[in-house]
Formats: C-alpha cells, sequence, structure tokens
C-alpha cells in the first residue's frame, strides 16, 4: 500500500472519530452549573422543644382559691385573675382541686358541695363552679385538669373534735376513722367502684383535659396519728398476699387501674396523672403506692414527682431525684414538680432565698430528654412574687410553648394549613380542621426557633424580620407539619 493511500485512510478514521465526539457532545447537552447553597427550608430548621407549663391550684381551706371569698362575683373575678396571669407567662395547663376532702366542686350525685366553696360543707354556691372554670381557662388557651385526692374525706386536730357527718351516700363501713385523718377504705371492693363512678359522672359530664390524683394513698402514720388497724381487712379480703403490705399495694393498684380503665372506655382523650412524692421507696413502703407499676403497666399517662427540694438537699436532693425518675420511666410522659411555695420563704433553706435555685433547676429538667414539662405549687405564690421569683419565671417562660401530645391520642395530626402569604406587616393562611395554630419565628437558622403565638384565628401581625412558617395543632396537641417558610425583610 502506498503512502498516499495510507494518508487517506489516517484522515477518514481520524475525520470518523471527530464526528463520532461532536455526536456524544450533543446527547450530552451543556455541562451544567455548580449547585448554589439551598434556599432556607424546613430540612434546616431547628423547632424549640414542647413543654407543659403547669400550676396546681389548691382549694382545700380555700388555700389558692377562693381564699374565704364566699361571693360569686368575688370569687370568679379571683379565678380570672389568676389565668390572666398564667397567660402573661405562658402558662398552658391548671390543676384545680375539685375533690379534695370527699367534697366536690360540682352538683355531685355522691358528694357534697365543698366547703371552701361557701364556707358551708354541703351549700349550694348558685352556680357551675367547674363549668365555669374549665370556660375561662378553655377561652384562654389553657388546659385544665381536674385534681382529686382518691381517699381523704376530712381531717382533724385529734379525737376530740368530730368528723363532719358523711354524706347520705356513703355507708359508714366504708370510711375508717384514724386519729387526724378521715379516709374511704382502699380495702373495699365497694370503694375502688365508687371512685370509678366518682370519675366517670366528672369526665362524662364535663369537659376536662385531665383527671389527676395527688400524692395520698394509705395515709403517713406520722401524720395520721394513731391508727385503726386493716388486720380484720386482710383477712377478709387478703387472700393471695403472704404480707399485708403487698396487700395494701394491690388495693391502690386496683383502683389506679380501674380509673385508667374507666377513663379510657368513657372519654379516651382525658389524660390520667398521678404525682407522686419525689422518694420512691417511701411511695411504696409508706403510702403502697406502686409508681413503677403502673408505669410500666400503662396505667398512667403523665408522672408529676414533687421534687420540692432544693438541688443538694442531704436527704431528698433535687438532682438525684430527678434523675432517679428519668432513669426508671417507662411509659408515662414525665413533667416535674417544683416547690415554688418555698422561694422567698425565710423558713426554707438557703438555696430558695434566691432565684438563681429556680434557674438551676430548671437547666437540669430542660437538659433530661425524658422531662416534657413544668408544674409548679402553687398558685398564689406566683401572684405573690415574693423575691422576684415570678418575675425570674417570666424569663423561664419568655416564649409559649406548644404542649407536647398525650401518650394515648385519639385524633391524627391535623392538615397542615395552606397559602401562607405575608400582607405588609400581616401574616396570612388558610386554615385547616385545626383546634388552634403555631406560628414559628426564625431570626437566621443558625439556632432553634420559638413560638411567636399559638392562636385560633388564621393571621397575625408581626414585627421582627426573619422567617415564618405555621403549624396546625389537634385538641390533644398533635401537630401537622409545617408550611414552607415565608421572609420578612
Amino acid at each position: 500500500m502506498n503512502i498516499r493511500m495510507k494518508y487517506r485512510r489516517l484522515l477518514a478514521l481520524l475525520l470518523l472519530i471527530l464526528a463520532m465526539l461532536a455526536q456524544a457532545c450533543k446527547k450530552e447537552g451543556p455541562k451544567p452549573e455548580e449547585p448554589g447553597p439551598e434556599e432556607p427550608g424546613k430540612e434546616q430548621a431547628v423547632f424549640p422543644g414542647k413543654e407543659l407549663r403547669g400550676v396546681w391550684m389548691t382549694t382545700v381551706w380555700g388555700l389558692d382559691w377562693p381564699m374565704g371569698t364566699y361571693s360569686i362575683a368575688g370569687q370568679q373575678q379571683q379565678y380570672k385573675a389568676y389565668l390572666d396571669k398564667f397567660v402573661s407567662l405562658n402558662i398552658n395547663a391548671v390543676f384545680v382541686q375539685v375533690r379534695g376532702m370527699g367534697d366536690s366542686f360540682y352538683p355531685s350525685s355522691y358528694e357534697p358541695w365543698s366547703a371552701a366553696i361557701t364556707g358551708v360543707r354541703g351549700a349550694d354556691p348558685g352556680y357551675d363552679v367547674l363549668d365555669f372554670m374549665i370556660r375561662e381557662a378553655h377561652a384562654r388557651g389553657i388546659q385544665f385538669h381536674a385534681w382529686l385526692n382518691p381517699y381523704r374525706i376530712a381531717t382533724r386536730t385529734g379525737v376530740a373534735a368530730p368528723y363532719p357527718p358523711l354524706h347520705p351516700s356513703i355507708p359508714s363501713d366504708w370510711v375508717i376513722d384514724h386519729e387526724k385523718i378521715q379516709i374511704y377504705n382502699p380495702a373495699i371492693p365497694e370503694v375502688r367502684h365508687r371512685l370509678v363512678t366518682i370519675v366517670r359522672e366528672l369526665i362524662s359530664r364535663y369537659d376536662v383535659d385531665g383527671v389527676h390524683f395527688d400524692d395520698y394513698f394509705y395515709p403517713d402514720p406520722a401524720a395520721a396519728g394513731t391508727m385503726v388497724s386493716d388486720q380484720t381487712d386482710y383477712e377478709k379480703y387478703g387472700a393471695g398476699h403472704s404480707r399485708i403490705e403487698d396487700f395494701r399495694r394491690d388495693n391502690v393498684n386496683k383502683a389506679i387501674e380501674s380509673v385508667f380503665q374507666e377513663i379510657l372506655q368513657t372519654k379516651p382523650e382525658v389524660a390520667f396523672s398521678v404525682s407522686p412524692t419525689p422518694n420512691n421507696t417511701y411511695n411504696y413502703g409508706t403510702l403502697f403506692a406502686d409508681v413503677v407499676k403502673w408505669d410500666r403497666e400503662g396505667w398512667v399517662d403523665i408522672l408529676i414527682p414533687q421534687l420540692y427540694q432544693e438541688i443538694g438537699n442531704p436527704y431528698n436532693d433535687f438532682q438525684q431525684n430527678l434523675n432517679w425518675w428519668s432513669a426508671n420511666l417507662n411509659k408515662a410522659a414525665l413533667m416535674i414538680g417544683y416547690g415554688y411555695y418555698k422561694f422567698g420563704d425565710p423558713s426554707m433553706p438557703a438555696a430558695f432565698q434566691s432565684v438563681t435555685e429556680l434557674q438551676k433547676q430548671f437547666d437540669l429538667v430542660r437538659k433530661k430528654q425524658e422531662a416534657q414539662g413544668h408544674v409548679l405549687f402553687s398558685a398564689r405564690f406566683i401572684m405573690e412574687n415574693k423575691i422576684q421569683v415570678t418575675a425570674k419565671l417570666a424569663e423561664l417562660f419568655k416564649n409559649p410553648a406548644v404542649m407536647p401530645p398525650s401518650r394515648r391520642t385519639i385524633s391524627s395530626p391535623p392538615t397542615p394549613p395552606s397559602g401562607l402569604q405575608l400582607q405588609g406587616n400581616t401574616l396570612k393562611w388558610t386554615g385547616s380542621t385545626a383546634h388552634r395554630y403555631v406560628v414559628y419565628h426564625f431570626p437566621d437558622f443558625s439556632e432553634a426557633g420559638k413560638v411567636v403565638a399559638i392562636l385560633e384565628s388564621t393571621q397575625m401581625d408581626i414585627g421582627s424580620p426573619g422567617h415564618y412558617c405555621v403549624t396546625a395543632l389537634s385538641r390533644d396537641n398533635q401537630e401537622s407539619t409545617p408550611t414552607d417558610f415565608i421572609e420578612k425583610k
């Protein structure tokens, strides 16, 4: 083959290769640009944690309410002043004692009107106290938990003082008269049934968000004085228990389980909570309250241990008790009870003479993933504001908080809002089937955002620049996914 022929063939081959490369470039198209930084969105946002923020309102002896005020107008004004103060502090739940002494704050088929309302046990106050309290709380976006003492009927200083007459519906053999406390007998099956019917009547007739028991079960002998023996009860009802202590615990277990099952069957959206003492050895061995079992079996939705002592207390250290309850939690949600009443009381330890103690306690609790909220004892001390402790509380609750959903919910998350837009300084959106809406604000996405408002309206005025989004809330605090963000310059 001559040189000219070889050259022609090489040239043809080169042209073919160039044509193939050109065709490949046409198929691939232009090279894409490097991606730029992502626009701010839901994936980058860190939403603030959910918190229950509650207050106990004690009514026995009128301690927090109505404090000796017996006129309808005076009682209602006092209660609304409490709620308005709670709203200003972003408190979102109230635990009101509606059955503290075998009595009631509503017309009951089983128990007399409370003496705290009129000054006279059994006297009709002239209005539906419980309905009023619930409506006023709900109108302000505050949950209402009905606080009941399961067994206590009355107290006295000693045997020389008579106990008040029993309600006609209560057989005298259901009742034990210890030296300083009169109680329903926890060993009697009919007593447990009566407790269940009282709860059924309450939740069937009233729109409560929760039923709450305090830490009074079997009485502490140190407070009850000389006690009536329950040996006869043990011999009659205690088959299957080799120890009387196990028999007592089983009696309380049956009561707790029965109340839980009644709530579940009658109105399952109602949460069931118990506030045990901080020391579980004392709960188990003195009050015969097997709180760990209730939690393990799922008979309570919320536990609120009363961690009323200071950090470093030699007998009931706040931090050690917090660690114990956090480590031993099973199915229930954990909220922490604080001894708010101790702050500024000169008879209390030095730690309670400074609001720094409250800050430290909150810091410890908020570091615990298991802890979902705070409950303060009690209402009137928030109003008193000794040593400016309520001013400190205002800092700790600076922004509103979304309530965590109960462990036992009955609804699915609501449909998210749509059509979020900004018209001037007014944020607007199209509503869904929600109970309320949550407006979030993110100045930037370098840290967690904050809740601006929780409201029923589908619009609100905003001032601060940054990014905003909205979610929907159901009645039992199920929260929708957020809308896309909108920016205010």
